[in-house]
């Protein structure tokens, strides 16, 4: 079940997103998990295993379009389709706002993902 993030959940989600390769030294993903579940246009959803949290992605709003970052699952949690329920909630979240589409980027080294973004 996919649930929204907070405060509480930041140490988790970076473990997340660094365990996936999401996370860069430029980039302080601490700070964005803290900014979105503190912003009126953003929110980081997540899905748990128990107590272990083993999906996470962070959603916004930028006015004009949504956006998707940060989207994740544990090695160990994959093909279970926790990734399909974050994207369908992240969607259901945007769409409740109005927004028209939605943008997300992969970064070229990230090949592991792209089936995942075709289906």
């Amino acid at each position: 079940m996919v649930t929204e993030l907070g405060a509480a959940d930041v140490t988790d989600a970076v473990a997340l997103w660094a365990e996936a390769g999401l996370t860069r030294p430029w980039n302080d993903a601490a700070a964005d998990f803290l900014r979105a579940v503190d912003g009126p246009a953003s929110v980081v959803l997540g899905v748990r295993d128990g107590d272990r949290l083993v999906g996470a992605a962070m959603v916004g709003d930028d006015g004009h379009r949504g956006w998707v970052y940060y989207l994740a699952v544990a090695d160990a949690a994959r093909g279970r389709g926790l990734g399909r329920n974050l994207m369908a909630a992240a969607e259901a979240w945007l769409a409740a706002r109005g927004c028209p589409k939605i943008q997300f980027m992969v970064r070229t080294d990230n090949t592991s993902v792209l089936d995942f973004y075709e289906h």
